[in-house]
């Protein structure tokens, strides 16, 4: 009896000093296939999604930057136009940021049109809304911003209706220079600046009306920068001055590369918060449209003074 005593009392022994073992070996993390994450570490936030509505002036018209990266963005019309929101995700990309952009343009329209005309396309919950309207506001009267109110509260009302916390931007646009320098332009005798200030006044009314609108994206006023600061030449109808650039295209209207280019730049730094200056002189949007180093570094440089509030030296 004592000897099988003994015996039980080993057994008994081993059986608590495997237990420990066990229990560790229970509360142990299930192993992975070979190459696999757990699941923590393989749950990637979501893009976070832009939606850009606009006209020509959002299409990169009358410049390789209509369709360049035109494969990285979700064109809704199927037109197959890269533009600024092409630009916007390369730049994003370059950043590390993971946005899913996507258009929604009609040359010559106004908001009014896209949200009678076009709207299901885009009823739908975007986390960023850019709106951009006709580049003199109001076709038969230059100037007046009634139907951008309007308009821009039409939409608020449909993408807060999909998603509440919608972070919606207004884009201010540039200068004309065909309405500033032609008799017939509405903008005729007043200083090049003129025009873009009076835009950027008219989004700030659109705003004042419509508080769910987050801000404005300042592209006019860092267009009048860009020319007050030597960057840019001021009057494409007297020749280009020497080492500066031509912001508009052809017809003295739309915007040039470099004028696109300067647009993405100032949308990308105001929705991202990422100072457009980091991107640097080897950007490759600026490579690839046939910018040299040093444009892109004055136009990020530009940007970036723009969204700091910097005043004008």
């Amino acid at each position: 009896m004592k000897h099988g005593s003994g015996i039980w009392l080993l057994i008994g022994c081993a059986g608590l000093a495997l237990a420990p073992a066990a229990s560790a070996k229970e509360s142990a993390p299930a192993p992975t296939a070979a190459g696999a994450t757990p699941a923590s570490a393989a749950a990637k936030a979501a893009p976070r999604t832009i939606l850009f509505v606009g006209n020509s002036f959002t299409q990169g018209a009358h410049s390789a930057a209509r369709n360049w990266g035109a494969d990285t963005v979700t064109d809704l019309n199927g037109a197959g136009y890269g533009g600024v929101p092409a630009l916007f995700k390369a730049f994003c990309e370059q950043a590390g940021l993971d946005y899913r952009v996507s258009l929604e343009t009609q040359g010559g329209k106004s908001l009014a049109f896209h949200y009678e005309e076009r709207r299901q396309l885009f009823d739908k919950p975007w986390d960023i809304v850019v709106l951009q309207e006709f580049s003199t506001l109001d076709r038969a009267k230059p100037g007046d911003p009634a139907n951008y109110i309007r308009d821009v509260g039409r939409m608020v009302a449909l993408f807060k209706k999909r998603n509440p916390a919608v972070d919606i931007r207004l884009a201010a646009t540039w200068t004309r220079a065909d309405q500033t320098y032609r008799p017939e332009g509405h903008w005729h005798g007043k200083p090049v600046t003129a025009m873009a200030d009076d835009l950027a006044a008219a989004a700030e009314k659109a705003r004042a009306a419509n508080p769910a609108v987050r801000g404005i994206l300042p592209v006019g006023e860092a267009w009048n920068r860009a020319m007050t600061t030597g960057v840019a030449d001021p009057n494409p109808y007297d020749g280009i001055g020497y080492g500066q650039l031509d912001l508009w295209t052809y017809d003295n209207y739309h915007a040039s590369v470099a004028g696109y280019y300067l647009s993405a730049l100032v949308t990308f730094g105001a929705i991202t918060g990422v100072d457009p200056v980091t991107l640097g002189a080897k950007e490759k949007g600026a490579d690839e449209l046939g910018l040299s180093d040093e444009q892109a570094v004055a136009l990020q440089k530009i940007a970036s003074e723009v969204l700091k509030g910097q005043p004008r030296s």
